[in-house]
C-alpha cells in the first residue's frame, strides 16, 4: 500500500511535465484537456484525506475511530476511496501508524538496522525508530520481516511494551477473567495481554470474550487499538472492549469522591437556593467531599475581615472576569456568608468540606490587593511584575494580566497564614486546600527583596540571570517549603485546642510540572508529612498519558504514606469530556488501588456537555453506587 500511496501524485506530476512542451507547441486548448482528465483524479482526495472512506459506513463498527484517526492524519485510505478495513496490515505499515501516533516516543534502545529492510525502504525510518522506542523488535539475526502481516497479539504486545503498561493484577488471573481463549496466549505475551486488557486497549468482535491471538489483525482492528490508547473513549462500542472489573464501592470501606466548587461559569456559589440544591444533588450521587474556593482574583469568598483590613472588600463571589455575565457584588447581598452555607448543608448531606484557596499568591494585576500593596509583588529578571495568562481554559479568549505575590516576604506569609487560620477557626471545616498556586513561575523572584535576601544567603553573589539555574530553582522552592512548614504548624495549633481535626490538602500538577514550573515541590512537602491528602490533576484526554502519570515513582511513594486521589477533569466550558471518559478514568484510578477521585468542576458533572444530563447522571450512578465514607489518614497508614 505505502509505495503506491507514495509514487501516485509523482506519477500524475511527471504526466503533467510530459506535456509542457506540446502545449507550448499546440495552444491552451490541450491545457483545459489535461485540467479536465485532472479533476475526476482531485475528487478522490476527500476520501483518501478527510477520513470518509466508501467502504466504511456511518453504522460500521469502528466508524467513528476510522474517522477520527484518518482526521489527524495517523491512518490513510487507498487512492480508490477506500479503506479495506478487513484487510490484513503488514509490520511495516504497523511500524508507520506508531511513528504517527506517537512521534514523541522517548528512545529505550540503540538505533540499529535490519538485514532485510535496505535504507531506501518506505518504511526504514519508522521501522527503526518502532524497534528504539520500544514498540517493536525484530527476530533473530537482525530480521524484522516487514512484509508480513502481523498478528494481533503482536500488535498489543507491541503498544503494552512501548507505552510502558505493566499489569497491575497477576497476569494469569486476569486473562483468565478476560477471555475464554486465554491459553493460547504465548508465554512471552501474557504480561503485555494482561496489562494492555487491564487499560482496556483491547478490542475483540464479535465476541469480546475471544482474544484470537494468532488471528491476522486486520485494518479496523489495528484503527481500534490505536484509538483506546490514544484517543477519547466512545469511538469504539463498548461492548467490543476487553476489561477486567476493577474494585467498586461495594468492595471498598472508604473512597475519595470529591468535587471542585468554584465561581468561574458556574452559579452553584451565587444563591443559597443553588448551594443547597447543588450539596443535594451531591450526596444524591453518592459523593462525599467538596472543595469550595474560598479565594480567587484577589479576593475572599467568606466575610473575611484579614481581607477587609488588607483589601478593603470582605467578600466577593463574582469577578471581573464575569463582569459580562454577573453583577460583580451578585452572591454577597444582605452580608451573606456562602461559606457557612456549604458547610452546614454539606455536612446534613454527609460531606466533608475543604476550602481550597485557589489563586495562593496570584492576583488580577487590577484587584484592590495589588494596587494597595505594589511593594508585595515580585517580578521578573526584566523588572516585568505582570503575566498575561489565559483563564481556566486554554481556548478561552479571555486574558488575563496577572501578579504574583512575593512568598518569601514576611508581610505577604503572614497575611496568607491569617486567612488561613481565620477560616480554620472561623468555620467547621474539614480541612483546608493548596495547589500549584502555593508557589511562583519560575520566571519571577528578581524583586528586590528576594534579591537581597539571595545575597545575604550567598556571601554577596546575586542570583543566576537563568531563572531556570538548579541551585536558584531549589533555592526558592526550599523558601515555599519553609513557608509552608510554619503555616501547617500554625494550623495545627490553631485547632489543637478546639480538638478539631482539619487536614492539609493538596492538588497539585504531577510533579515535574509543579516544581519546574511553579516552584511547588510537593514531593518533599509530602515526605516531610506536610501533606495530609494529595489530589494529583492529571486533566488528560490521551489515555496512555493519563495512565502514565498514575504510575510515576513520587505518586507511588506518596500513596505509602497518605490518601493519594486523581484530579480529574469533568469538563470546561470549551473542552467537553464524554462520561465514558471519566468512567475510564475512574477505572484506572481504582485498578491502581488509589484513594479515589476529585473532579473539576460541579458544573460540568451534569452540564456543559453534548450529552443529557440524564445519560451523564446515570453514568455517575453506575461509578458511584452507594456512598462510602472518604478515607482517613490514620485508617491508610494502617492499610498500607
Amino acid at each position: 500500500m505505502k509505495p503506491l500511496l507514495r509514487l501516485w501524485p509523482i506519477a500524475l506530476v511527471n504526466k503533467l511535465v510530459s506535456f509542457q512542451q506540446t502545449i507550448k507547441r499546440q495552444g491552451w486548448w490541450i491545457l483545459l484537456f489535461v485540467i479536465g482528465m485532472i479533476i475526476p483524479l482531485c475528487q478522490l482526495s476527500p476520501s483518501y484525506a478527510s477520513g470518509t472512506f466508501k467502504d466504511v459506513p456511518d453504522n460500521y463498527w469502528a466508524q467513528p475511530c476510522i474517522t477520527k484517526l484518518a482526521q489527524q492524519n495517523i491512518i490513510r485510505g487507498y487512492p480508490d476511496g477506500s479503506f479495506k478495513p478487513n484487510a490484513p496490515i503488514t509490520r511495516a505499515e504497523f511500524a508507520a501508524l506508531l511513528l504517527k501516533a506517537f512521534p514523541s516516543a522517548p528512545q529505550v534502545r540503540t538505533d540499529k538496522k535490519f538485514v532485510d529492510v535496505p535504507t531506501n525502504y518506505w518504511a526504514n525510518q519508522a521501522i527503526r525508530n518502532a524497534d528504539k522506542t520500544g514498540f517493536l523488535a525484530g527476530y533473530p539475526g537482525r530480521v524484522f520481516r516487514p512484509k508480513q502481516n502481523i498478528p494481533r497479539v503482536q500488535a498489543l504486545v507491541s503498544l503494552a511494551s512501548g507505552l510502558k503498561y505493566q499489569p497491575v493484577n497477576p497476569s494469569v488471573e486476569t486473562l483468565k477473567e478476560a477471555f475464554t481463549d486465554a491459553t493460547a496466549i504465548p508465554n512471552y505475551a501474557q504480561n503485555a495481554i494482561a496489562a494492555a486488557t487491564e487499560n482496556q486497549i483491547v478490542v475483540n468482535r464479535p465476541n469480546v470474550k475471544q482474544f484470537k491471538p494468532n488471528q491476522q489483525a486486520s485494518r479496523a482492528e489495528v484503527a481500534a487499538f490505536l484509538c483506546q490508547a490514544t484517543q477519547t473513549t466512545g469511538l469504539i462500542p463498548n461492548q467490543y472492549i476487553a476489561k477486567v472489573e476493577p474494585p467498586t464501592a461495594a468492595s471498598t470501606e472508604a473512597e475519595l469522591r470529591g468535587v471542585w466548587l468554584t465561581n468561574i461559569d458556574s452559579e452553584v456559589l451565587l444563591s443559597t437556593t443553588a448551594v443547597t440544591d447543588s450539596l443535594e444533588k451531591l450526596k444524591e450521587l453518592n459523593f462525599n467531599t467538596v472543595y469550595p474556593t474560598v479565594w480567587n482574583w484577589g479576593y475572599t469568598l467568606y466575610p473575611s475581615q484579614v481581607a477587609k483590613r488588607v483589601v478593603g472588600l470582605e467578600a466577593r463571589i463574582s469577578t471581573e472576569l464575569e463582569k459580562d455575565l454577573f453583577d460583580p457584588k451578585k452572591g454577597v447581598q444582605g452580608g451573606r456568608d456562602v461559606l457557612k452555607e456549604i458547610v452546614e448543608v454539606g455536612h446534613d448531606n454527609g460531606l466533608r468540606v475543604i476550602p481550597w484557596f485557589e489563586f495562593g499568591f496570584k492576583a488580577p494585576s487590577y484587584s484592590e490587593l495589588a494596587k494597595r500593596h505594589p511593594d508585595w509583588l515580585t517580578q521578573t529578571k526584566d523588572g516585568v511584575k505582570t503575566q498575561t495568562t489565559k483563564g481556566l481554559e486554554p481556548e478561552d479568549e479571555r486574558l488575563q494580566e496577572i501578579v504574583w505575590l512575593n512568598p518569601f516576604k514576611p508581610e505577604v506569609q503572614q497575611f496568607i497564614q491569617d486567612l488561613v487560620i481565620e477560616v480554620v477557626n472561623n468555620y467547621d471545616v474539614d480541612g483546608i486546600q493548596f495547589d500549584d498556586h502555593f508557589g511562583l513561575p519560575v520566571t519571577f523572584g528578581y524583586d528586590d527583596f528576594t534579591v537581597e535576601l539571595y545575597k545575604k544567603e550567598h556571601q554577596g553573589k546575586s542570583p543566576p540571570t537563568d531563572p531556570k539555574d538548579e541551585e536558584w530553582v531549589r533555592w526558592r522552592a526550599n523558601k515555599i517549603t519553609d513557608f509552608l512548614t510554619k503555616l501547617f504548624r500554625a494550623v495545627k495549633d490553631s485547632v489543637e485546642d478546639s480538638n478539631n481535626d482539619v487536614i492539609i490538602s493538596l492538588s497539585p500538577n504531577p510533579q515535574r510540572f509543579s516544581y519546574q514550573f511553579f516552584l511547588a515541590d510537593w514531593a518533599t512537602w509530602e515526605q516531610r508529612g506536610l501533606v495530609e491528602e494529595l489530589i494529583v490533576q492529571i486533566y488528560r484526554d490521551n489515555f496512555s498519558t493519563f495512565i502514565s502519570e498514575l504510575d510515576k515513582t513520587e505518586v507511588k511513594r506518596a500513596r505509602s504514606h497518605i490518601p493519594v486521589g486523581i484530579g480529574i477533569l469533568s469538563g470546561l466550558r470549551t473542552r467537553l469530556v464524554p462520561v465514558s471518559q471519566i468512567q475510564r478514568q475512574v477505572d484506572a484510578v481504582r485498578l491502581r488501588g488509589f484513594a479515589g477521585v476529585s473532579f473539576f468542576f460541579y458544573e460540568t458533572l451534569l452540564n456543559m456537555s453534548d450529552e443529557p444530563a440524564s445519560e451523564r447522571e446515570r453514568g455517575f450512578e453506575v461509578m458511584f453506587p452507594e456512598f462510602v465514607k472518604a478515607p482517613d489518614i490514620e485508617d491508610w497508614k494502617k492499610s498500607n
